[in-house]
């Protein structure tokens, strides 16, 4: 593996420090416009159907350089190749992160942009014909679900990567959804999701897709028993044989086809233990996506991702859109002392954009110990909020211009509409760009009350268009944004560890709680079950 030192022992970790101590901490965006005609296409870039703007962050004309110096140091892009060779780059669980291999043609050049000295891993060829074959049956199957006029609603039940993706995926691409049955997601082991979802339904009608790697997540498999006996109490059937049995209208999209089996589903869309959750959505995960709009609108979500990841791999550091946003993440959070940052889609397709990136950044990039088991002496993950707007504007805009916190805001918008009145549309994008602007220029006013600072910093991201291949490009940049920071932290971004602790004590809470044994408890815990003793729980299941 590649040895890489602790980011904050490099020396460009120190010239860092000492650039934003003396001079970007002076910076004062509205002076530096004035001062420097270039500043925009400096800052500015086009990559794979978006425009970038970053001409508006805290950027000093050598801040970049300095930080390429340090993704030098931190060897940030020799884990980039890595990754695309198929090294096992998750270091915890001794696994590939090949979720870029699952939008790669199998006539793709990106064998030509690796160093000849790396090269594709030596199984990495192999894997690309089978997710080939995987994609042509799960789209195959989508076309036949789509066709068949008997299933008016199809139900996907996960939750973390499982879920927000494709509910993202299906929201932004609806109005391409035209003629495909209705998608619900269900996630929330709440039982008043699922119910107000088969209150909507009809069982003969519905086709359930029950999506779990292990087919043992326990929202999940909560979700899909009430799910069945459901379907079950409704009419359904146990034998496979039958028209209205759970073998025609259940779907497992799992890495465990025996688990499915043992649940009764025989149609079963597997992908392989390098396929992250969070990164998912382009595996058999998807195919809540390829029912809602079909297999050629999902080969080209596949095609503009795989261009973001061309970029990726062959752009030149100064114009690597995903290494500059990466890179400005780092800034922000460690020289910066920025602690978070809002996404701000101007779309209400995008309106699960911050969910998502919330899994994507703080589930990848939370942790406080290298891959190595190092620990880190420096922040990593910020936290990732926001809301669409314009509703954004009536809820928390106030404190991004008056607050006492500064916080780096993230505009997302599409120049074309994808429908309702053109002047809608224009309002939106007006919206957008003047809230960008006033966040930086502020308002100078005799009334104290009525001041805005300004010199408050953003990044603007104008789609063409929102289409499937603008969608792809969008999230496979966000991807190798969150790759790119934790490999400056020296972060194993693609495991999540903290995540099985609370559902290791849920288990523990359980069996506890059926035993009566609670030595060692502490009072909190005892009381709060305690109080709780009514709602029988299945979390073993």
């Amino acid at each position: 593996m590649i040895d890489s030192p602790l980011c904050h022992e490099t020396p460009a970790w120190a010239r860092l420090q000492a650039h934003w101590r003396q001079e970007a901490s002076h910076i004062d965006l509205r002076a530096e416009f004035a001062r420097d005609g270039q500043r925009l296409p400096t800052l500015s870039q086009r990559a794979p159907h978006l425009w970038a703007d970053l001409s508006k962050n805290w950027l000093l004309p050598g801040t970049e350089a300095l930080l390429r110096r340090l993704a030098d140091g931190c060897g940030v892009l020799d884990w980039r190749d890595a990754m695309f060779a198929g090294v096992a780059v998750n270091t915890t669980e001794q696994r590939a992160a090949m979720h870029w291999l699952l939008r790669t043609p199998p006539d793709a050049g990106l064998l030509g942009a690796l160093p000849p000295a790396r090269g594709w891993g030596a199984g990495v060829r192999g894997a690309l014909q089978e997710t080939a074959r995987t994609l042509q049956a799960m789209l195959h199957l989508a076309d036949e679900v789509r066709a068949d006029a008997a299933i008016t609603d199809v139900v996907h039940i996960g939750i973390g990567g499982s879920c927000l993706g494709p509910e993202l995926a299906v929201q932004a691409l609806q109005h391409l959804a035209a003629g495909g049955p209705r998608i619900h997601f269900v996630a929330n082991v709440d039982g008043g999701e699922l119910g107000a979802v088969l209150g909507r339904v009809r069982a003969a009608n519905t086709l359930f897709l029950i999506a779990s790697k292990s087919f043992t997540t326990a929202e999940t498999m909560m979700n899909a028993h009430t799910a069945r006996a459901w379907f079950l109490a409704q009419g359904g059937s146990e034998d496979a044989a039958h028209a209205r049995g759970i073998a025609r209208h259940f779907v497992a999209l799992t890495a465990q086809p025996e688990a499915a089996a043992r649940f009764g589903i025989t149609r079963v869309l597997g992908f392989e233990d390098w396929v992250g959750g969070r990164y998912s959505l382009w595996s058999a995960i998807g195919l809540p996506i390829a029912i809602a709009v079909g297999s050629a609108a999902f080969r080209a979500l596949l095609a503009g991702a795989h261009a973001m990841d061309a970029h990726f791999l062959a752009a030149p550091p100064e114009t690597n859109l995903p290494l500059r946003l990466g890179l400005l993440d780092v800034w922000y959070r460690d020289f910066c002392g920025l602690g978070s940052r809002c996404i701000a889609p101007y779309s209400h397709g995008l309106r699960r954009l911050p969910a998502y990136l919330q899994q994507l950044e703080m589930e990848s990039n939370g942790k406080g110990v290298t891959r190595d088991g190092r620990p880190l002496a420096v922040a990593t993950a910020p936290v990732v909020w926001g809301e669409p707007g314009t509703n954004g504007q009536h809820a928390f805009f106030q404190m991004l211009h008056q607050g006492q916190d500064v916080v780096p805001v993230e505009f997302i918008a599409a120049r074309e509409p994808v429908g309702g009145p053109a002047e809608h549309h224009h309002d939106l994008l007006v919206n957008a760009v003047a809230q960008a602007q006033a966040l930086m220029l502020g308002h100078a006013s005799d009334a104290a009350h009525r001041r805005c600072p300004g010199n408050r910093p953003s990044t603007f991201l104008l789609l063409e268009r929102l289409d499937a291949q603008a969608l792809g490009a969008l999230i496979a940049l966000y991807e190798h944004r969150v790759f790119v920071s934790g490999a400056v932290w020296g972060i194993n971004s693609f495991d999540q560890w903290g995540v099985e602790l609370g559902k290791c004590l849920a288990r523990e809470l359980v069996a506890r709680q059926g035993s009566g044994d609670w030595a060692g408890v502490d009072a909190s815990t005892r009381e709060l079950m305690r109080l709780s003793a009514s709602a029988p729980s299945q979390l073993g299941v």
